[in-house]
Formats: structure tokens, sequence, C-alpha cells
């Protein structure tokens, strides 16, 4: 089976490992992964940042390695996508200002394409519109993006993800292995030992 062709939605301080890991393992498994951000080309760089869980009321923030993005925004549409992947991090809180990628979010969730969101991906999909009368993970910071655009959210371990329909969310990058699975799963991706 030929592999699919995912865009990844990436803005400036995506979370590092909510960006590299998916965006490895899906070209790993045999897809094409298509990571852009608004304003930038191919061949340009994101900032990312790592956050980590040390025992605060909520995550702390290092620097992240510089991720170079393979395609070009500009260039992009998503009827030439069979799906989404919104990274998390600070990203999302702009990119939910952009009506271009409010309009790529709205298209995959129009098609009924699968779309995976983990963390603060959810910004996104709430800016978007596209969470009413749907559950959601996302991390609990923004539970209140997710409800208020009409949504349920989907409290779950952080271990843990979720899938509504076309949606596979999470809260953070340790859903990893639920994250990633799930989705392989909704893309028909098999994989065999």
């Amino acid at each position: 089976m030929a592999g699919k062709k995912i865009l990844m939605m990436c803005g400036d301080y995506c979370e590092d490992y909510e960006t590299m890991v998916p965006f490895q393992t899906l070209l790993a498994v045999g897809h094409t992964v298509h990571a852009v951000c608004p304003g930038k080309a191919t061949g340009d760089s994101i900032k990312t940042a790592i956050h980590d869980f040390e025992g605060a009321q909520t995550y702390s923030e290092k620097p992240g390695h510089n991720f170079v993005l393979n395609a070009s925004f500009a260039d992009i549409r998503g009827e030439n996508y069979d799906a989404l992947v919104i990274p998390g991090g600070r990203g999302p809180e702009y990119l939910r200002n952009n009506a271009e990628v409010l309009a790529l979010v709205r298209h995959f969730f129009d098609a009924n394409k699968p779309v995976a969101a983990v963390c603060h991906g959810a910004q996104l999909l709430a800016g978007a519109g596209v969470l009413r009368g749907r559950t959601c993970s996302a991390y609990p910071a923004c539970r209140a993006e997710v409800e208020l655009a009409g949504g349920q959210y989907a409290d779950i371990a952080v271990d843990q993800a979720h899938t509504d329909g076309n949606l596979v969310s999470a809260p953070a990058w340790p859903a990893h292995p639920q994250w990633l699975a799930q989705f392989l799963a909704l893309l028909g991706t098999r994989i065999t030992h």
C-alpha cells in the first residue's frame, strides 16, 4: 500500500517532541510528511520548545531544536493531502489567528480526513470552529478552549489518546504511543512483525 500524504502545521515554538516524533515516525512507516509554517518556505526552520513535567503546576519550557521545514506554506493546498497533524506547544496560539491556516484545518474536517492534534493543538481546532459536538483531549489548561468552542473535553491520563471520528487527540507528548497508534489506524497503516 502506498503511503499517505500528510500535512504537519507548525509554528515557531511548537513543542519539540510533538513535532519531531510524529514527523519522523510517519516518515519511517512510509508516509510523506510536509512540515510547513505560515510565512516560511522549504529549508527555513522554526524554533521548538521542550515542555517537561517537573512537579510545578504547569510544564516547564526549555529551548528545543531548530526544525527544518521541508515544504513551503505558500505552495500547499489541503486537497492535495490525506491527513493533518497539529503539534502542540505555543505555535497554535498564533496559528489560530491566521485565516489561511484556519481554512486548511476546516478543509480536513469538512472532507472527513484524519486529523491528529496533541496538547495545545486544540487551540487551533477551537479557533477553526471544528470542535462543536466533538470530544477532544488537550493539555488540561486548554480545557476552556475546547468547551467554549462547543466541544467536550476528554479528561484522560497524560499518556492516553482519544479518537472521535476523524480526530485523534491527546494531552501531551507522553501519549505518543497511543496517539500515533490511533492516528495510524485512521490512516489505514498496517505494521507487521
